[in-house]
């Protein structure tokens, strides 16, 4: 079966230099490049526009002016080449990229977590889940990203190259994540939702502390900048698998996953963490899951899982429009069907885990 995705850059080309994703600067590399990724696209595959079977494209959630460009492209291409139409879901198909690795059968837990997501969702289907929890501010990546422009990493000697989470990451190899002490966020409140506004303003109070401490002003490198990384990173590992826990809990008490081998599929931007994603290993073994990860590059927004997505569906004949259907794009979108009131309603207490990384 030929496949392609049509969809540009999705804006990380621009995050390194920029501390994170600016929207209208991500729009206008879109533009320039959409042509060209698509071009290269089919002579790599050696596919013509006739051979393929369909085009999918990510229509919702995510940036409004990025997917207002790959949407605008790809409905002319599908109506110049009459070929079927698959609008996609962003976060649906971080869900099931790992099934394009190796057979994952529904249902499973799954844990999307990015620049501009986070949830917790039961997958069933290719187009049913269950969302059992949402972030309820801004996403993980995101704090990661908006801490590592506070310490103004992108002026640290080893972190110029990289996104802010990645310079976080880095850093926190070499920190003393025990210096400071982070709040959990919503210890008191027992559902599967996330929250991390709050964490990231207990680091900003730490960090301007630091500042006066050592008598410089905002914008300059800080000598202990790897231990607030470090601190940092772990109170997100942290809160990431405290809800995951919960939501493991949930789902047994109410047989949503299967008893013979339930499964725990962890995919987006930041699941390319090996802390973080260490520290769910940790839950899952002690709850009686597989934890599962896409590679690394297959983590972050990427063509291949809008693909993925796209032939799941064709093999389904699920969503499946035709060329000239009217298709808009929706920058907030919700996935599958919210049962989080169920899950709050619940109120699973945690029993404790002991979380201990190496880091290497």
């Amino acid at each position: 079966m030929r496949w392609l995705k049509l969809k540009a850059l999705c804006g990380f080309c621009c995050r390194c230099r920029a501390g994170g994703i600016i929207p209208p600067l991500a729009q206008q590399l879109h533009r320039e490049h959409i042509e060209r990724v698509v071009r290269e696209a089919l002579e790599r595959s050696g596919a013509t526009p006739g051979q393929l079977a369909a085009v999918a494209t990510t229509v919702k959630p995510g940036l409004a002016l990025s997917l207002g460009v790959g949407l605008e492209f790809s409905r002319r291409f599908v109506r110049q080449h009459n070929k079927p139409f698959i609008p996609i879901h962003h976060m649906e198909a971080h869900a099931l990229t790992v099934r394009m690795l190796r057979p994952v059968p529904f249902p499973f837990l799954v844990l999307l977590v990015s620049g501009g997501h986070s949830l917790l969702a039961v997958a069933r289907g290719v187009d049913d889940f269950l969302l059992l929890g949402r972030t309820l501010d801004e996403a993980p990546g995101d704090t990661l990203d908006k801490v590592a422009r506070r310490l103004s990493l992108i002026k640290h000697p080893l972190c110029s190259a990289l996104s802010g989470g990645q310079a976080i990451e880095l850093l926190a190899k070499d920190g003393d994540r025990k210096r400071f002490y982070l709040r959990t966020p919503m210890g008191q409140t027992y559902d599967c939702c996330f929250s991390f506004a709050g964490l990231r303003n207990q680091i900003t109070t730490i960090i301007k502390k630091m500042e006066a401490e050592e008598g410089v002003e905002e914008g300059a490198l800080l000598s202990g900048a790897k231990d607030v990384a470090a601190a940092a990173q772990h109170a997100v590992a942290a809160h990431l698998a405290k809800r995951t826990h919960r939501a493991v809990l949930f789902c047994q008490a109410n047989n949503l996953l299967p008893s013979d081998d339930p499964t725990l599929v962890v995919s987006g931007g930041v699941a390319s963490n090996e802390y973080i994603q260490k520290v769910l290993s940790i839950v899952a073994e002690a709850t009686g899951l597989r934890l599962l990860r896409p590679p690394a590059g297959l983590c972050t927004d990427n063509g291949a899982m809008i693909a993925w997505n796209g032939v799941e569906r064709l093999r389904e004949g699920k969503g499946i429009l035709p060329p000239d259907a009217d298709v808009v794009y929706e920058p907030r979108a919700p996935l599958g069907d919210d049962i989080t009131e169920q899950v709050r309603a619940a109120a699973i207490r945690l029993p404790p885990i002991r979380i201990k990384v190496e880091v290497l």
